[in-house]
């Protein structure tokens, strides 16, 4: 019986705990995270910035995670948040649990590191035409649906998917309005870029710190991406990058087979270079992520004399600028 017993903790343990690679990189991540416990964190961590030692969101969702094994709620931060008050470190709160604490810091830092962090807004004075530029720090990210443009989502992450061959859903559906802006949730390279007869036209953005590659598919036929876009552009979080349609399933190019308009959005985790194309990559589910943006959106408008949709505001990285003067 206590052998039975021992062999089910084992199975169990490599369930539910971190999964590393014999090389030292992380190659799996459950992305367990509510919306509202990722606000809270925010909220600690915007009120830690006026003391001498601030602790991150990541630190606060990171002893959140290991408290409650991988699923992080509002109550996991609470607890998280009691703990760090008591002034003992995590070592000291966790004893030989630590390392669990440091697989969730370094997951976390790679999934959420780019949501938040220290920006700047510029608002442009009538008289003058000067730039004033407002610096912060909070959710630097955009959802990736324009502000004022309706959409609905449900988390479909893992759902069923037959086209081609039998696979697993690996983003969130956002349906919406056919030319819908669709907005960088963060700044980056532009990677890809083009048809994917899965995708149907779609942008792929390798995040500044390249942990992070955002996918964005089944853009709008015949016109599908921001004006002038192209790879290896670099592009700011907020700005328009292309225009929601209901392309893809299809070898050919510019096709309509999917049945309902919706961007298809999905973030995949990159540790090591040889994930990113190969039969292990890591995906994680956006649904979360999606509901925290959505009171974070980019304002656009057409601009009649380029021609071009445009943010409102300009926006700066400072986190990602070297000179960061302003």
């Amino acid at each position: 019986m206590k052998r039975r017993l021992l062999i089910f903790c084992m199975i169990l343990s490599l369930l539910v705990f971190p999964v590393r690679a014999q090389s030292g990189y992380i190659k799996w991540v459950d992305l367990d995270v509510s919306a509202d416990a990722m606000r809270r964190a925010i909220s600690l961590s915007e009120q830690a910035m006026a003391q001498e030692q601030p602790r991150s969101w990541l630190e606060y969702l990171a002893l959140a995670a290991a408290f409650g094994g991988g699923k992080v709620t509002t109550a996991h931060v609470a607890r998280a948040e009691k703990a760090f008050s008591s002034g003992k470190s995590v070592k000291e709160i966790l004893g030989g649990q630590k390392k669990y604490y440091d697989y969730y810091y370094e997951a976390y830092s790679a999934a959420l590191g780019g949501l938040v962090g220290n920006y700047a807004i510029g608002v442009t004075q009538e008289e003058t035409g000067a730039t004033i530029w407002k610096s912060k720090y909070g959710v630097k990210a955009f959802s990736p649906i324009a502000a004022g443009y309706g959409y609905g989502h449900y988390d479909d992450f893992g759902a069923g998917r037959s086209y081609g061959f039998a696979r697993k859903h690996l983003g969130n559906d956002l349906m919406g309005g056919l030319g819908t802006p669709i907005i960088a949730v963060e700044g980056g390279t532009v990677e890809a870029m083009g048809w994917n007869q899965y995708g149907g036209w779609r942008v792929g953005i390798r995040s500044h710190d390249r942990r992070r590659y955002y996918y964005y598919a089944h853009l709008r036929k015949d016109a599908p991406f921001a004006p002038g876009l192209k790879e290896g552009d670099t592009v700011q979080a907020g700005d328009v990058i292309g225009f929601m349609g209901r392309t893809g399933y299809s070898v050919k190019e510019n096709v309509n087979n999917i049945n309902v308009v919706h961007l298809h959005f999905g973030l995949q985790l990159i540790f090591d270079e040889s994930q990113k194309e190969c039969n292990s990559e890591i995906w994680v589910d956006v649904y979360d992520i999606i509901n925290l943006l959505d009171s974070h959106r980019s304002s656009v408008h057409y601009d009649e004399t380029a021609q071009r949709w445009v943010r409102l505001y300009p926006f700066r990285d400072l986190d990602t600028e070297q000179d960061t003067e302003l």
